[in-house]
Order: C-alpha cells, then sequence, then structure tokens
C-alpha cells in the first residue's frame, strides 16, 4: 500500500478482531492492491493456522458475491445445525457429547462463544467409534460449524456509485453481513477521479473545477431501513468509537454499515500521509467529517436508536482544507471559484451538524 495508507489501518483492526472466522469478500481497488498481491498475501493465520478466507470480485458486484459466500456457508452450517439437534436429543449420545452439544446450540449466534464451543463438540465426536451419518457429516464439515464473520470490503468508489445497486439490494435483504467502506473520497486506485463521495470544492480528475455538488449521504439512506447498522468513523480521531463500532456491528445479528474516513495520497495532506490520523482528527474537530452510530436494537428498547459521537466543531473548517492540496489547488486555479465553494462547504457542513444533533435529541 501507500506508505500510511488509512485502508490498511482498518483492515489490521478488523483482521485482529475476528480474523480466525472471517470471510472478506473484496471490491476490485485499492484494496485489491494492498490485500491481493501476486505471490504474497498481508493476511495472515494466527497460532492455529486460522485467518481469514480473502476473495476479490469485479467492481460493480462485490457486495453480490459477498452475499453470495455469506449463505452459501449459512446453508452448510444451517443443515449442520439441525444434525447437532438431533444428536443432542438422542438417546444414543453420550453424556458429554449432549453437553458439548448443548453448549454449541446455546452460542450458535454468539461468534465470540461459538468458536471455542465448536471446538468442543468437535472433539467429542471425534472420540466417539459409533457409526453415525449424521456424525460424519458433521465432521466432514466441521469447518463450517463455527459462527463465521462475513465481511464485504470496498472502497467509496464501488460503495457510492459503480457497485450501490448491490450494497444496497445486499443490505435490504436483512442477512447478517458486515460491510466496510474505505472512505477516500475519491477514485484512488485508478488515478484520482472524482466520486459521489467526493465534497464540495475538491479537485480531482472529472472535478478540476471543484466539485460543485454535495457528498451523498450514503449512511443516511441505510438508516433509512431501520434495520440496518450503521456507522461513520475516524480511527484517528478516536479510536475508543472506532473499536466500539466494529464490535457492534458484527454482533449485530443482522445487516451493518460502517464508513471509514480514509485519508489518502490523492489529498496531498501537507507534511505527507506520516500525518494520516492526525488528519482524521482534524477533520472530526472541524466538522468536515462526523463520527455516530444507528444500533437497531436500541429502538427495540425504546432507546434512541442514533448515537452522535462527535463534539461540536472546536476548529476552522477552512484552515482544515486548506492544509490538502485538493482543495488549495482551487485557489489558485479559479480563485473565486473556491471562495464560492469553499463557503457554501462550510455552511453544508455545519447544517449537517445541525442535522445530526436533531437526531440524536430525539
Amino acid at each position: 500500500s501507500c506508505a500510511g495508507c488509512a485502508e490498511t489501518s482498518y483492515a489490521r483492526l478488523i483482521t485482529q478482531l475476528f480474523g480466525s472466522r472471517m470471510y472478506i469478500s473484496n471490491a476490485t481497488g485499492c484494496s485489491s492492491i494492498w490485500g491481493g498481491p501476486a505471490a504474497t498475501s498481508p493476511y495472515t493465520v494466527d497460532a492455529n493456522g486460522h485467518g481469514p478466507a480473502w476473495a476479490n470480485s469485479l467492481f460493480e458486484d462485490n457486495a453480490e458475491h459477498g452475499l453470495g459466500m455469506y449463505l452459501g456457508q449459512k446453508a452448510i452450517r444451517e443443515r449442520l445445525i439441525e444434525e447437532v439437534k438431533e444428536i443432542a436429543a438422542s438417546d444414543k449420545a453420550s453424556a458429554e457429547i449432549k453437553a458439548a452439544a448443548d453448549e454449541y446450540l446455546a452460542t450458535v449466534n454468539d461468534g465470540a462463544k461459538n468458536t471455542a464451543a465448536t471446538a468442543a463438540l468437535v472433539a467429542e465426536l471425534e472420540k466417539c467409534d459409533c457409526k453415525c451419518d449424521k456424525k460424519a457429516d458433521i465432521l466432514e464439515n466441521k469447518n463450517y460449524l463455527s459462527k463465521k464473520s462475513v465481511w464485504i470490503f470496498g472502497g467509496d468508489g464501488w460503495a457510492y456509485d459503480i457497485g450501490f445497486g448491490g450494497l444496497d439490494h445486499v443490505l435490504a435483504t436483512g442477512e447478517d453481513v458486515n460491510i466496510m467502506v474505505f472512505d477516500t473520497e475519491v477514485y484512488s486506485n485508478t488515478g484520482g477521479q472524482a466520486s459521489k463521495s467526493s465534497n464540495i470544492g475538491q479537485v480531482a480528475q472529472f472535478a478540476a473545477a471543484g466539485k460543485a455538488i454535495a457528498k451523498k449521504r450514503l449512511a443516511d439512506i441505510a438508516m433509512s431501513y431501520g434495520y440496518i447498522y450503521v456507522a461513520q468513523i475516524a480511527m484517528g480521531a478516536d479510536m475508543n468509537q472506532t473499536l466500539k463500532a466494529i464490535k457492534e456491528a458484527e454482533a449485530y445479528p443482522g445487516p451493518s454499515l460502517i464508513i471509514g474516513y480514509a485519508p489518502c495520497e490523492m489529498h496531498s495532506i501537507k507534511g505527507g500521509m506520516t500525518n494520516c490520523q492526525a488528519e482524521m482528527e482534524k477533520a472530526v474537530k472541524c466538522g468536515y467529517w462526523n463520527n455516530f452510530r444507528y444500533d437497531p436494537r436500541l429502538a427495540a428498547e425504546g432507546k434512541n436508536p442514533f448515537q452522535l459521537d462527535s463534539k461540536a466543531p472546536t476548529e476552522s473548517y477552512q484552515d482544515f482544507i486548506m492544509n490538502e492540496a485538493r482543495y488549495s489547488a482551487l485557489t489558485r486555479s479559479f480563485p473565486d471559484r473556491a471562495k464560492e465553494l469553499f463557503e457554501k462547504a462550510e455552511k453544508t457542513a455545519a447544517n449537517r451538524y445541525e442535522y445530526l444533533t436533531k437526531l440524536a435529541e430525539k
């Protein structure tokens, strides 16, 4: 990856949390370059030899590809769960197998606990010398027994633009998949074209005079369904909020969407990408980026599902964007337009924070 790449920081964190039981469907883009270069792989295994199962898909259908991965393993696992239930209810099963089966079934939807319960069940079944078709099928497919963590990775060009139709469809299915969007606000891997995630005043290919319209509110679209876990995060601004959002999303028994602010070389930050994490903090402090979480489980408890994790802006929006050449370049080529667009962008950001504040108060 490019030195200081924020995308890899997010991916590393997620794999550290769930890597031993994780499937990744990866959209073609930067995450293909740092995630699956020929002859090597940054993804690794733990002491038990378990690690993420990674597959790359086309730019336009990665969400559907990830859903297919989920549904395939789900079908096998559901068959195995029924067989475990039958074994647990059988008079012929030993007390040890019954106890292991009961623990497995009690934790079947708990990713954190089900791994150990699965290992204990497999160990008891392997000890048994009984001839049983169900036992044979379970052991033959034991890799599918434990609760998996299925993730769909991609950039904003995929999520906001070309792959949005598929992403929206997959979120709307209600299935238990997790989508991580590395939001660089530009098509990073193909030379820096503007995307629907690009912001007002941002200079990029196809927006040489600065983008005139506001960034697409992908999170709002997802929250409108009411049953999707949604979060916006910025690791460098609030690591605790980042960890909390990722863990909540993975534990949520349904679709989840996490959008991570990811400073990129294309932003041309003053001082270089060594300041990547600090730039995230500045983005949140000036109100350029907002951190929040939407958890449908809270609504079921009669609470507000929306939680705004960003504080009111305390630093200058204009100073922040002028620290990046993707904005400051416009002041040299189109100074009058730059002034107009930057003021419009700042007002839009202020209105956005006010809107989020009202959501949090409901």
